[in-house]
């Protein structure tokens, strides 16, 4: 980098030098505080106030389009410099992209005009596809397309989500929520691929890690990305031996995936297990899911909240204290009290998943609890780290 590059670099405000600050920062907040006024919405606490689309319309779409896509987006936004030799976006601009985030997010809680809440709904992740894609297209780097591709595809399916809050339509708003929690596994797939098994070998130190099956990798991103449109065409909403299967091949690959990638030392290593732990609830998922539509009497609803909390929630926790470490120049030791939220927050998915058919409220208020500790431990220790400029004075 040259002097100059480096010396502005440098004047840029902490929070907006790459990507992964402000929307690490803003995704866990609101997963810290969206839980707790679902439960408080859900359990009749909050009963003059509702958010566009109703409270439930509001959980939906706010944990998913709200917080995953905010964590996805500072992920790969910020990967994109490493993968292009290209700058991120950074400055003003990511500023602004994040001001967009904030600003839907405000929409949302405030029932703003339907206008507004669609131009700025949608405008976040577009203007994140546009920049994934303008980037690896200057360097023809294809191996990345799918990443574009899938966010592509999850624009249409926050788009289908609005149409049905604007139409009060609640099958296409569910039929778009959950065709986009699927598209969110497409990405798990495709990118838990490459690092968890890399994250492994670096932090155990092994010479190589897994070797990977390209047919395999091909497999699980076709494959969820197909349940996500058999979600949003609607096959996939009711009983159906075919989607049945496809999810048991998809549940039986995830499975193969951890068993190579497993390595008995890695239960050592807390930025590790989590990993593992938070893939391995994916797999879970797709075998509950497999035999939902085989027509064994589970509701459905336990196996999503398996990916939604378990995968996704697990994942993103794990996957932001290591990258936080590693581009704010630290050490891969997470702070005190990280451990705890990864524990945390599979005992969150465990409660919503085991103990809500039994105990209803208080599981939910258990599981709520769980998964706000574990959001709230994040930020109370990476929040400094995110505000603050890299501790080995590079300006990143």
């Amino acid at each position: 980098m040259h002097v100059l590059d480096h010396r502005k670099a440098l004047a840029i405000t902490p929070l907006f030098r790459l990507a992964f600050r402000p929307l690490f920062l803003a995704g866990a907040l609101l997963a810290l505080l969206s839980i707790p006024l679902w439960l408080a919405a859900f359990s009749g606490s909050i009963s003059d106030w509702q958010p566009a689309g109703g409270w439930l319309g509001w959980h939906r779409h706010e944990l998913l389009f709200g917080f995953g896509l905010a964590i996805i987006a500072g992920f790969v936004l910020t990967a994109v410099q490493t993968w292009t030799g290209r700058p991120g976006i950074s400055g003003k601009p990511l500023a602004a992209l994040a001001l967009v985030w904030l600003l839907a997010r405000v929409a949302w809680l405030a029932n703003a005009p339907w206008p507004l809440l669609v131009v700025l709904e949608l405008a976040f992740p577009l203007a994140v596809a546009a920049l994934m894609g303008i980037n690896l297209w200057r360097v023809r780097q294809t191996r990345n397309y799918p990443i574009v591709v899938v966010l592509l595809l999850l624009t249409m399916a926050d788009g289908v989500s609005l149409y049905g809050l604007l139409e009060g339509h609640e099958g296409w708003q569910r039929q778009g929520a959950l065709s986009g929690i699927w598209l969110v596994a497409a990405m798990m797939s495709l990118i838990g691929g490459r690092v968890i098994p890399f994250f492994t070998q670096r932090g155990l130190g092994r010479v190589d890690a897994a070797s990977t099956w390209p047919w395999l990798d091909w497999l699980l991103l076709i494959g969820s990305a197909a349940v996500a449109l058999l979600f949003a065409a609607g096959p996939a909403l009711s009983p159906n031996a075919w989607v049945g299967l496809l999810f048991a091949v998809l549940g039986g690959g995830h499975l193969i995936r951890l068993v190579r990638w497993h390595d008995r030392a890695l239960w050592r290593v807390p930025l590790l297990w989590s990993l593992h732990l938070a893939y391995g609830w994916l797999a879970v998922a797709c075998l509950g899911m497999a035999l939902w539509h085989f027509g064994v009497a589970l509701n459905p609803s336990l196996a999503m909240h398996c990916l939604t909390i378990g995968a996704i929630g697990g994942l993103v926790l794990a996957m932001i204290a290591r990258v936080t470490l590693g581009h704010t120049g630290r050490a891969l030791q997470p702070p005190p009290g990280m451990t705890l939220a990864f524990i945390l927050i599979n005992l969150a998915c465990l409660s919503r998943v085991a103990l809500t058919p039994f105990f209803l409220m208080p599981a939910l208020w258990l599981a709520g609890v769980c998964w706000a500790l574990a959001f709230a431990l994040y930020v109370w220790r990476y929040g400094p780290m995110l505000l603050r400029t890299r501790v080995d004075g590079h300006p990143g």
